[in-house]
This record gives C-alpha cells, sequence and structure tokens, in this order.
C-alpha cells in the first residue's frame, strides 16, 4: 500500500510539468470562442487547442483527450515538431490518469524519441519524468528508476528547476521503495528546499508525503507522523482534497502499523469520506485495504475479509501490485483467524508471489546499477565541463591583454564622468538646502499668522461678550432703579397695614358685638395672609433688584493674597451644610483634589467665594435632581481640582448630577435665565459669577455638560 499510497501526489507533479492548475469557466468560454471563429489551421490553433486541454483535464478527462487527438493531428498538417511533442505528452498523461498504462507509455515513447531527436532537453527530460512516474504507478521500480537518472541529467543540463525537483521528488519515492533510506532523505531534502525556492506547494506536499514514507519504513513514527501532519497541513490551504486524503491515508498506515486500532480507523474513515468527496477511484481501494487492517487489529475478521476482497478486485483492474500485496497479506491473516486456512494458504502464496516481484534482490542490483552509472555519468560531464572551462579562460586571457589598454581610457574618462555628475549632485543638494531653508520660514511665518488670527478671533469674541454684558448691565441697572422705589412703597405699606391690622385686633375688635366678631375675625385672617404674601413677594423682589444692581456695578472689594484652596475648602463646606439645612434628605460625596503646591492667589476673595457658592448650590441642586429619579445604582458626588499650569491656576467644579442639553448650555450667562422653579432661583448666579471672573479677574469661565451625565465648570485665574 505504501507504493501506491504516494503516487498520486507524484501524479500531481506530472500534471506541473505542462502548465498551471485548475480550470476557470471564464477561460474556457473564451478559448472555445476562438476556435469557433477562427478556424483557420496554423500553429496558433495548436497552442489554443492546448490551452484549453489544460484547463478541462482535471474537471472533463474524455473532452481533453477529444481536444489532444485534434491537436496532435493538427500538429502533424502544419509539421510543428513542439505541437507534436506537447501533443503526446498530454495524451499520455490523460491515459495514465485513466489507467490506460500501456497507451499512455507507447504516446509518451513517441513524445521522448521526438525530443531526443530534436535536441530538445527540457521537454525530453519532462517525457522521462512521465515515464517513470507510468512505470512507478505500476510498482516497476527498476524501470522508474531509469528513466528518472535518465531525465535528471537533461533537466539539469536545460536549467529547467522544476522539473529537476520533480524528478528528485520521484527518485526519492523510488529509494525509500527499495530500502536506500539514506538516498531518499538526501534527495527528498533537495527537493523540498527547491520546491520552496519555486513556492510550488504541490511539489512541497509530495516531498513531504515521501519523507514520512521514509521514516515510516524505518519504524520512525514520531517523525513519519510530523512529515504527514506537515503534508496535511500544505494541502489544506492549497484547498487540495486529493493531496490530504494521501497523507491521511499514511496516518492510519503508521497508527495501524504501532498497534493503534482506534487511530488508524479514525483516520482511514476520514481518508473514506475524502475519496467519496472526490469520487476518487484510484486510491479507494488503498483506503478500503487500510480499513481492512484497522477491522483485522481490532479483531474483526469479516469486516476485513470483506474490505480486502474488494480492494484486491479495485486493485487488480488498476494493476496496482503493491495493494494487491497488502490485500492478499490481509486476507491469509484474516482467513486463519476465522479457521479457513485453505483460503488463508492461498493468499499466502499469492502475498509471497507479490512480495517476490516488489522487492526481490534482482531489483536491489539493477537499481544500484543504475544508480552508480548515474553518478559515474555526472562525474564524467563535470570533467569534461571542468577541460573546456580551462580551454576558454585561457582564451579570455588573450583577449583581456589587448582589452587592457581600452580598459584603462575608459576607466578614465569614467572618472572625469563622474566627477561632472558629483559637482552636479553637489550643486543640485546647495539648491535644495536653501529652498528648504525658505520653505521652513514661510511654514514658521504662516504659524504664526494663524496662531495670531486664532488668537484674534478669541480676542473679538471675548469683547463682543463684555459689551453685550455692559450693556445688559447698564440696562438693568437702569430698570432696578425704575422699580426699586415703588417697590420700596409696596413693601412698606405692606408693613403698615399688617401694624394697623394687628392694632385693629387689640382694639375696635373688642368693642364689636360677639354675633359680628366671629365675621370680622374671619375677614381680618384673610387680609392678615394677604399682606403676608405681599410682603414675602415683596422681599423676593428686592432681592431681585439688588442682585440686578449687583450685577450692574462693579466689586468694590479689595485684592488681596488668598490661599486658594482654604478658600474653596471653606465654601464647598459652607454651601454644602446651607444647602442641607433646605434639604434634610440631602447627601452626597464630596472629594476635593486639592493641589499641594498651589501658590497664594491675588483675588478678591468675597468676590471668588461667592462664585464658588454659586457654582456648588447649582452643582448639589442638579445632584439632587438625579437622586429624585430613583436610580438604583445612583451616588451622588461632587469633585472639586485645584491645579496650578504654566502660567495660571485652574479650578474644576465636576458632578454627575442631571446635566444640560446643548441648547441650555448657549443660554446659562444670560442674566435672569434660570432651569429651577419659580420661588427657587432668580437666574442671576451664573452671569454674576462670570462677570466676576472674567471681568473682575482677567480669568476665564467655561461649561462642559452631558444630559443625563454631570456637568464640568472650568475656571482659570491667571498667577
Amino acid at each position: 500500500m505504501h507504493s501506491s499510497r504516494a503516487i498520486l501526489l507524484l501524479l500531481a507533479l506530472g500534471m506541473l510539468c505542462i502548465g498551471p492548475g485548475h480550470a476557470q469557466n471564464r477561460a474556457v468560454d473564451s478559448l472555445r470562442h476562438l476556435l469557433r471563429t477562427q478556424a483557420r489551421a496554423d500553429t496558433t490553433r495548436v497552442r489554443r487547442l492546448h490551452a484549453l486541454v489544460l484547463q478541462l483535464a482535471s474537471t472533463d478527462a474524455p473532452q481533453a483527450l477529444h481536444l489532444s487527438r485534434q491537436a496532435l493531428g493538427l500538429s502533424q498538417q502544419v509539421a510543428d515538431t513542439a505541437g507534436i511533442g506537447r501533443s503526446l505528452l498530454w495524451l499520455s498523461i490523460l491515459h495514465r490518469r485513466l489507467a490506460a498504462y500501456d497507451s499512455a507509455r507507447v504516446y509518451t515513447r513517441q513524445a521522448q524519441e521526438l525530443f531526443e531527436r530534436s535536441h530538445d532537453h527540457r521537454r525530453e527530460a519532462r517525457a522521462c519524468l512521465e515515464l517513470s512516474l507510468i512505470d512507478l504507478q505500476q510498482s516497476n521500480l527498476t524501470a522508474a528508476l531509469a528513466w528518472a537518472l535518465r531525465g535528471l541529467p537533461l533537466a539539469e543540463k536545460s536549467n529547467d528547476l522544476a522539473t529537476q525537483t520533480q524528478l528528485r521528488a520521484t527518485l526519492g519515492s523510488i529509494y525509500w521503495k527499495i530500502g536506500d533510506y539514506e538516498g531518499a532523505k538526501l534527495v527528498l531534502t533537495k527537493a523540498l528546499e527547491d520546491g520552496r525556492k519555486l513556492d510550488d506547494q504541490q511539489v512541497v506536499a509530495a516531498v513531504l508525503n515521501s519523507l514520512g514514507s521514509t521514516y515510516q519504513q524505518q519504524q520512525n513514527w514520531p517523525q513519519a507522523l510530523y512529515y504527514f501532519r506537515r503534508a496535511v497541513s500544505v494541502s489544506r490551504r492549497m484547498s487540495d482534497t486529493q493531496n490530504q486524503l494521501v497523507n491521511e491515508i499514511g496516518m492510519a498506515e503508521v497508527y495501524s502499523q504501532q498497534g493503534n486500532a482506534a487511530r488508524a480507523l479514525r483516520h482511514g474513515q476520514r481518508a473514506r469520506k475524502l475519496v467519496r468527496a472526490t469520487s476518487d477511484g484510484f486510491n479507494l481501494p488503498a483506503v478500503e485495504i487500510l480499513l481492512a487492517r484497522a477491522y483485522l487489529l481490532l479483531h474483526q475478521p469479516d469486516s476485513a475479509i470483506a474490505l480486502a476482497r474488494h480492494g484486491m478486485q479495485l486493485s487488480q483492474k488498476n494493476r496496482s501490485n503493491g495493494n494487491l500485496s497488502d490485500a492478499t497479506e490481509i486476507l491469509a491473516q484474516a482467513y486463519a483467524d476465522v479457521g479457513n486456512y485453505q483460503e488463508a494458504y492461498r493468499f499466502q502464496r499469492l502475498f509471497a508471489a507479490y512480495q517476490d516481484t516488489l522487492a526481490g534482490e534482482a531489483t536491489q542490483r539493477k537499481t544500484s546499477a543504475l544508480r552508480y552509472g548515474y553518478e559515474l555519468d555526472k562525474k564524467q560531464n563535470q570533467i569534461e565541463l571542468l577541460t573546456k572551462t580551462r580551454q576558454l579562460q585561457e582564451q579570455k586571457s588573450a583577449r583581456q591583454r589587448q582589452q587592457m589598454y581600452g580598459l584603462w581610457a575608459g576607466l578614465a574618462g569614467a572618472v572625469l564622468m563622474a566627477g561632472l555628475l558629483w559637482r552636479n549632485v553637489y550643486i543640485k543638494q546647495r539648491a535644495n538646502r536653501h529652498l528648504n531653508e525658505k520653505n521652513a520660514q514661510i511654514a514658521s511665518q504662516r504659524d504664526d499668522l494663524t496662531r495670531a488670527l486664532t488668537e484674534l478671533k478669541a480676542a473679538q469674541n471675548q469683547l463682543i461678550q463684555r459689551e453685550k454684558m455692559a450693556s445688559l448691565g447698564e440696562l438693568t441697572a437702569g430698570i432696578a432703579h425704575e422699580i426699586q422705589n415703588p417697590l420700596n412703597f409696596v413693601n412698606n405699606f405692606s408693613e403698615v397695614s399688617t401694624e394697623l391690622v394687628e392694632e385693629f385686633m387689640d382694639g375696635p375688635w373688642q368693642q364689636l358685638p360677639e354675633a359680628e366678631k366671629a365675621y370680622a375675625t374671619e375677614l381680618l385672617e384673610s387680609l392678615t395672609q394677604n399682606l403676608q404674601k405681599i410682603t414675602q413677594h415683596g422681599q423676593r423682589a428686592d432681592n431681585i433688584v439688588k442682585g440686578m444692581l449687583q450685577h450692574s456695578h462693579a466689586s468694590a472689594g479689595h485684592r488681596e493674597l488668598t490661599d486658594l484652596n482654604t478658600l474653596v475648602a471653606e465654601h464647598l463646606s459652607l454651601a454644602y451644610q446651607s444647602f442641607r439645612a433646605k434639604n434634610k434628605s440631602f447627601g452626597a460625596t464630596l472629594v476635593s483634589d486639592l493641589d499641594a503646591l498651589m501658590p497664594k492667589l491675588n483675588v478678591v476673595p468675597q468676590d471668588i467665594g461667592r462664585v464658588m457658592l454659586n457654582l456648588c448650590t447649582n452643582a448639589f441642586y442638579a445632584l439632587q435632581e438625579r437622586q429624585a429619579l430613583g436610580q438604583s445604582d445612583y451616588t451622588p458626588e461632587l469633585i472639586i481640582h485645584t491645579k496650578r499650569l504654566s502660567q495660571q491656576v485652574q479650578i474644576r467644579v465636576q458632578d454627575n448630577g442631571t446635566g444640560m442639553s446643548e441648547e441650555i448650555q448657549q443660554k446659562i450667562f444670560q442674566p435672569f435665565f434660570t432651569t429651577k422653579p419659580p420661588g427657587e432661583g432668580t437666574g442671576l448666579g451664573l452671569s454674576l459669577s462670570y462677570d466676576i471672573i472674567v471681568k473682575g479677574h482677567d480669568g476665564t469661565f467655561s461649561v462642559t455638560s452631558q444630559e443625563g451625565q454631570g456637568t464640568e465648570v472650568t475656571i482659570c485665574l491667571p498667577l
């Protein structure tokens, strides 16, 4: 089984001798169209027929045979020697694939004799490879070795590395079959190296398989399995199911020889699945014989007999002596196990006959002599080549003496030319350096202008904002002054009216009849409640007016060196306690990340404190609003960071409250804008804070927020 198992990969090499791989529908249609529309009998039509055969060889062998015969007839008609040879080789390859070995051998011999007469060493080497594969497929090792050794020097002489590699792969397979394992490993290692150099994965897969078989014959099971697995990996990368099948068979054989029936059966069943998937009639008998051996190991002789007999019948049709030898051996053992010694004896005799055919001493002597002859011829060719080389060198020396003076003159001219080229290169490099310096200056000026424009736009936007806020402040101040006087009257008369009601209750009310006191008491209580509401809303309006006046006037505070960390911490605590006093159920996590290297800053501490109170109060309100949503995994948190930067200090107030939408963020610095319910905010806190930071301290004030996630306020003050 070993010889038949390795043959499929080597047969693929024979296909590679002629051209590239699988058929492509588009190419087939194009070639058929050209053959239909251009019916002129010439060498171009012969080449097109060969190209179509190449596309159909692996998918439609009968059609490829028909086209090859057409190509042969047309080549003979137009006296195209190369076309005749290629047609004969294609007919040989296709007949060999159909197991018609006699016809294949006739066509290949005709091609080989034709190439020999025309001294076409490259194609003659390929014909020798084809003849070697035909004999190898029939286990005629002597003839296979003779043709391979004849073809290798021809391939070397024509520098055809691809054919050399394929012939070495074939030789390696023959060597291990005749027991020359070291010779097989030597030639296969060279074939593997050349296959990788050519990036020919088909050759690589075939050589890896042969190496695995070599180590298998030496009973080096780990190495055998190693090379078979590598061959399977290469076949899978090529999506080559047939090559994968051959190596699955190899692994099954190794496990069978180790006595591991379970693994042998598993790989054999994989091989049978691949045979069925590819309709591979050639490897079917080998797989069935392999499964028969596995069942024999599992002590199931009936299954082994059925499979071995069927495999033997198929092998007789294919005339595969290796498979027949394995099948008869299994049948002899299986019949002995079931007690049918007559049949066991008959198959044992057949097994011995096949063994004599495959591995006789005469075969060993013939193959050794042929190999020695090849090595001797190779040495003689090398000696002749050295002699011719010496003669050529003497002739070259004479010519070199005559050419010496011309060489010196040419060398002088080359030196002069090199000097001129160097001068031109130097001038160009100097000009390029100057140009690069100018480009760098232009880029620097451009960057400066871009930076200045950006700063100018920022200053312009800040100036516009300040002018808007200043105009709004003037308007606010005017309105506040106009409202203040009537508001004072409302508040004062409300208080006076409340006092008059109290005086009435203390005096005239006592003198009323008892029947009228109840009615009068009801009226006075309603009047008192109304006066209290007037007083309450009057005080709220008064607070708004005072906030408007405060917003419109610059701060009168004095700047002083202030510890910003202490100021921030104190007002954070003050704001938190104040907010909790009004909202007993509220609680939050406070985090102070204060820079220990923060310097004292020249600011108005009352104003900065007011800003911190506003920001913390707003943050606590947002935290309470999100807490009221009832999210189970939510923890209110307020973080305040202080950090010293290069030319300024930074304060960041960060909360994980409700956040703000983009629309609200556009309005937060407008006076009187608030998102709180009526009575809970004046809408002047952020506007006043912005003025304190930007106008009062020449700083920056920015807000970033994400709705539903939180808000971060960043304040930067110059050092």
